[in-house]
């Protein structure tokens, strides 16, 4: 792959963590690096949803841990810089209505105010393209174009970076078969998330729950996290990967009333009615079985892949798969004069 002119053009298809951290590493070289997003903001599955009476949801990911030294330096910094903290909250575990306690020595860390606080931060002063989903590449002459759903085109970028989940990332990759093969072969679940208010708080002895048989799998007090407001009592509620997948097509609304009875079963209360109760849709939330590479890439055509799916599902393997996915391009790279 040849650096002409001294530098690459790179294109980066999704901004969530994953595509955020091969761009950021990038840009912050002083490669020429462009980010396009289907969505209205930057985040992906690190999302936080706001509402207009200033609560906010964390529905996607709930937190992250480190085990990894190349993550936790990136945390230091941010918690530093006051984006992420410690979420010191009450984890335990339910089975039908009985609470035993979780491990209390895992670390868990939140983005404040929202858990896409970090993303917004990978984001600042790279040129992302919002609510533009692209829909396909195409390689001409030695470059890449990408046409976006509408229509318009994105044209001469050297190396193309896909890191949107694998199904919809194998599309995209079709141009090199090799690539779509293996990003076809990990299947993604589904999870609903459920987001609620209340007016007053929930007599829980608990702020986060992972549970057991049950149509969820987890549930948590978010106004509990660093950094939220506290002028409601906010929860989430997560549907597990099996009954999700169950319910993949059914209506919000049917799905928001059905976790909500099971969130009273599992911790035995009796109902309460919410303020307010919305559901939302993660139909790629989670990689069954990631593929063993941290990451996807062709120096022949410069194109590649990454994100949770490539060797971690969880917030600091999505993160990593970015790094991976920046250092492989800057290996393979060769400068020649313009």
């Amino acid at each position: 792959m040849i650096m002409r002119g001294g530098t690459l053009r790179v294109a980066v298809v999704g901004a969530g963590i994953s595509g955020l951290s091969c761009a950021r590493t990038l840009a912050n070289l002083g490669l020429t690096v462009t980010v396009f997003e289907k969505s209205r903001g930057v985040g992906g599955r690190t999302a936080t949803r706001r509402r207009d009476d200033d609560l906010t949801f964390d529905h996607g990911a709930q937190y992250f841990t480190v085990y990894d030294e190349r993550f936790g330096r990136h945390v230091r910094s941010w918690q530093q810089e006051g984006l992420v903290d410690t979420w010191a909250g009450r984890i335990r575990v339910l089975r039908e209505g009985r609470v035993a306690r979780c491990n209390t020595e895992t670390q868990r860390l939140v983005g404040t105010p929202g858990m896409n606080a970090v993303c917004k931060h990978l984001a600042a002063g790279i040129d992302v393209r919002l609510r533009c989903e692209i829909v396909s590449l195409e390689r001409e002459g030695g470059s890449w174009r990408l046409v976006e759903v509408q229509g318009e085109e994105y044209d001469a970028f050297d190396v193309v970076v896909v890191s949107a989940p694998g199904p919809q990332a194998a599309r995209l990759l079709g141009p090199v078969a090799k690539l779509a093969d293996l990003a076809a072969q990990v299947t993604m679940r589904p999870c609903w998330a459920v987001m609620l208010v209340f007016e007053v708080p929930l007599p829980l002895a608990f702020d986060g729950a992972f549970v057991q048989d049950s149509s969820l799998s987890w549930v948590a007090r978010n106004s509990s996290k660093p950094g939220r407001s506290r002028s409601g009592d906010c929860w989430v509620l997560h549907g597990s990967a099996c009954w999700s997948e169950g319910h993949v097509e059914a209506a919000a609304e049917e799905v928001a009333h059905s976790l909500l009875d099971d969130f009273w079963r599992v911790t035995d209360m009796q109902p309460v009615p919410p303020r307010s109760l919305t559901a939302h849709r993660w139909r790629y939330a989670q990689p069954q079985e990631p593929l063993p590479e941290r990451c996807l890439f062709d120096a022949a055509s410069g194109l590649g892949a990454c994100g949770d799916w490539c060797s971690g599902p969880r917030v600091e393997g999505a993160f990593l798969s970015g790094l991976a996915a920046a250092d492989a391009i800057l290996g393979t790279a060769r400068r020649v004069p313009p």
